[in-house]
């Protein structure tokens, strides 16, 4: 939800709040979907000389 046209910090947050309270909720996640399938993997570093 885009608030930047909104000034006052308070109705900023009662517009916000609103938003997500009118929001589908969100449906579980599949049994077969891991917790951090969507992180970033991180790639293996070059084994050898040391980096420090």
């Amino acid at each position: 939800m885009n608030t930047k046209h909104i000034k006052d910090r308070a109705d900023r947050k009662k517009a916000k709040r609103a938003a997500r309270k009118e929001a589908p909720a969100l449906k579980p996640r599949a049994a077969d979907v891991a917790r951090g399938s969507q992180k970033r993997k991180v790639k293996k570093m070059a084994k050898g000389q040391r980096k420090r």
